[in-house]
């Protein structure tokens, strides 16, 4: 698939300015898209929507499928009379500028826990018929993680390996007698929050597709071990007698760390995928591309060959490349969409080789090209000169330091090259190199947040094989101006990526042929946007 000429933000919801403590999908996220429309974009890239498990990762998700209930905006739910104004009245003074997720997770899920009770006893009929059509249509995961989440609930939050033999194992039996007699409060509240995030998460989509603006979501390639995902199929990874992982995944030693990366994340059984025809991997990325517009495939290298671990090992370097499935999932996924070209951007950086690229070339999928990496790394890094149309070019992603940050902590030869090449002198690098961008001739060209805002490493989102401090940064109230706006407009405008001068897109999955059923249970039931916000 070749997209347009365009262009848009990388900023992560929790990143969103508010009252309480993380970013939501509330009034705020609209007004975003509403200033990305008025600065000429057509693209809202965002990271993985999951629950956040271990180091507030959102790659480190407790489902696959489910949404952050840290994302639900209040505000809505007080609208819909299932929060009172005393509840969110007596937020805690949060930091403004960062998440400081142990305070936002007590305050906020006490407050989640007061909302479900209120639907239960709510005379709303029409939710409970949302709600009821909500639960039918996601049924193939939503009963497996409500009841995953439950239970984690009710053993205090422990790893799920570490439940009672019979509910780790999945014993029916057991597990149903649990659920019937404490569990059933705890399931219908996940479930209530699930209904509540997609269903404000959709009418923020309805909003963005209404100005023109697509959504760039995000699929890790691995899965948390804590997750409802290796809780409920345990037989598509690499596990033992005890289901604890034998092998992990990681990323040998790179430029980001000496020691490699140890995710941690089990391995797949791809023999087992392939025997079920890779349904699971189907759902995947059809409920993905029910819940965004285009999807960026983490870790798209990963198909081709992928780096295994040993579970005993404390670092990343001795492990070994292991073939991975190639052709065979997207194979099926595109016989799946009946010879769909999907909106599918494949993550090709870190030790690509001519078979990664043969892959992605094969599925027509445009690779990545990062700015910071064109400067002082090599020729396998080319310059934006040198680059496809087929391409999505970054000043940065989530896992690298700023524009600003990147200049100032570069050797002397890679922020000569980098001069020399733009022609500045580097007092307003971060422009200079979104100008960089803009102008080059990749289709697709995205800046994150901080770069817009010419923040230094204080606003850095990820430092990868860094255990905590990660994920924290949050944007200003002040920080969507006009004035910024304009000067966005004017870049976009340049070099032809403005949003006004494109062909008028239509969602990309309906026009390509998509469908997409689990939106029907919000299609006639959403209020419009100022009942909630």
């Amino acid at each position: 698939m070749r997209f347009p000429r365009s262009s848009g933000v990388l900023l992560h919801p929790t990143s969103l300015p508010g009252n309480y403590g993380i970013g939501e999908l509330g009034a705020e996220a609209f007004a975003f898209v509403d200033w990305l429309a008025s600065a000429g974009q057509s693209l809202w890239q965002v990271l993985p929507l999951g629950p956040t498990g271990y180091g507030d990762s959102p790659y480190q998700s407790f489902s696959s499928f489910a949404g952050n209930p840290l994302l639900i905006s209040l505000d809505a739910l007080v609208a819909d009379g299932y929060l009172s104004r005393d509840d969110v009245a007596a937020a805690p003074n949060f930091p403004s500028g960062n998440v400081d997720y142990g305070r936002v997770i007590t305050w906020k899920n006490k407050l989640l826990r007061r909302a479900a009770p209120s639907f239960k006893h709510s005379q709303r009929a029409g939710h409970r018929v949302e709600f009821q059509r909500f639960a039918n249509a996601n049924a193939s995961w939503l009963d497996d993680y409500a009841l995953f989440a439950a239970l984690k609930h009710h053993f205090s939050g422990a790893m799920w390996s570490a439940w009672p033999e019979p509910i780790r194992k999945r014993d029916m039996k057991a597990v149903a007698t649990l659920h019937e007699t404490r569990l059933q409060d705890d399931v219908l509240h996940v479930k209530f929050l699930q209904w509540q995030f997609f269903r404000q998460w959709h009418m923020l989509k309805q909003h963005a597709h209404a100005l023109g603006i697509r959504i760039v979501g995000d699929i890790p390639i691995f899965v948390a071990y804590d997750s409802a995902d290796v809780w409920a199929h345990p037989e598509l990874f690499y596990l033992d007698a005890d289901g604890k992982p034998t092998v992990v995944a990681g990323v040998p030693p790179d430029y980001f760390s000496q020691t490699g990366q140890l995710w941690g994340n089990p391995l797949y059984r791809w023999d087992v995928l392939a025997q079920h025809d890779y349904d699971w991997w189907i759902e995947r990325v059809r409920f993905a591309l029910q819940t965004v517009d285009v999807v960026r495939m983490d870790h798209f290298r990963g198909f081709e060959a992928y780096w295994e671990i040993p579970a005993t090992e404390t670092t990343a370097i001795h492990g070994r490349w292991v073939p991975g499935p190639g052709r065979a999932p997207f194979d099926a996924i595109v016989e799946t969409f009946h010879g769909t070209s999907l909106p599918i951007i494949a993550e090709d950086l870190g030790v690509i080789t001519p078979e990664v690229v043969a892959l992605r070339e094969r599925f027509g999928f445009p690779g990545m090209k990062i700015l910071q990496f064109a400067f002082g790394l090599g020729a396998d890094n080319p310059l934006p000169h040198s680059f496809e149309r087929h391409c999505v070019a970054y000043t940065g992603t989530h896992d690298n330091d700023t524009a600003i940050g990147w200049f100032k902590s570069a050797n002397n030869d890679a922020r000569a090259h980098a001069l020399a090449y733009m022609g500045t002198d580097g007092s307003d690098f971060a422009w200079d190199l979104i100008r960089l961008g803009a102008m080059s001739v990749a289709d697709t060209f995205i800046a994150p947040m901080q770069d817009l805002l010419s923040l230094g490493s204080e606003a850095r989102m990820n430092f990868p094989s860094k255990p905590s401090g990660n994920w924290q940064w949050r944007m200003s109230a002040d920080a969507l101006t006009p004035r910024l706006a304009e000067r966005l407009k004017k870049v976009t405008v340049a070099y032809g990526r403005d949003s006004e001068k494109r062909i008028e897109q239509k969602n990309i999955g309906k026009k390509e042929g998509i469908t997409f059923d689990m939106v029907e249970p919000f299609a006639s039931s959403v209020p419009p946007r100022n009942a909630s916000d």
